[in-house]
């Protein structure tokens, strides 16, 4: 048991970005994601494109915290409302679902996270990075928010699907939103 990884938050190790969010159409926002080779598997385009996903006509900025789920006194591992709840207990809350494109096109730079370990079948891949968000609806084969990976140097945005007995692995990655208002 390293002490280093199962500190919890605010007193572990986090990496903190501030991104601007809104300003652009579903458009706009999909042309600047396809100029940047930025590709969507079936989910994230199904969630993209449903009018439950809104886009801010004025643009803001969040502070976007990334963790694991272990960080949030989760050592074994939690569902999705545990997990949610518990954030929203430590003062983070859940981010806007446009963050999901905007920090997408903010982090170009992601490590691929897999190179040389196993591929994970229904759990999140290694070094993918989940945005917590609202979820949009309650039908299980409905996106419940997006993800982002790096596949072979290819950068992908991608949406995930899980119910709500899901249990997330301690060592998965969340990114949050701080409790402030930065405009």
């Amino acid at each position: 048991m390293s002490v280093e990884r199962d500190k919890i938050y605010p007193d572990c190790p986090t990496f903190i970005r501030t991104v601007k969010v809104g300003g652009l159409t579903k458009s706009q926002l999909l042309k600047k994601l396809q100029k940047h080779s930025i590709l969507m598997n079936k989910f994230g385009e199904m969630l993209f494109a449903d009018d439950k996903f809104t886009i801010s006509d004025t643009i803001y900025s969040v502070r976007a915290v990334e963790l694991k789920v272990r960080n949030l006194g989760f050592p074994e591992g939690a569902t999705i409302p545990q997990l949610f709840k518990k954030a929203n207990q430590a003062g983070l809350k859940l981010c806007p679902i446009e963050l999901g494109p905007h920090l997408r096109l903010e982090y170009l730079d992601q490590s691929e996270g897999n190179s040389g370990k196993p591929i994970r079948r229904h759990r999140a891949h290694y070094g993918s990075i989940t945005i917590a968000s609202e979820i949009l609806s309650e039908d299980v084969g409905f996106p419940k928010g997006f993800y982002l990976r790096r596949i072979c140097g290819v950068l992908w945005l991608r949406g995930y699907v899980a119910d709500y007995l899901h249990v997330l692995d301690p060592d998965d990655h969340f990114v949050f939103c701080l409790n402030e208002n930065l405009n």
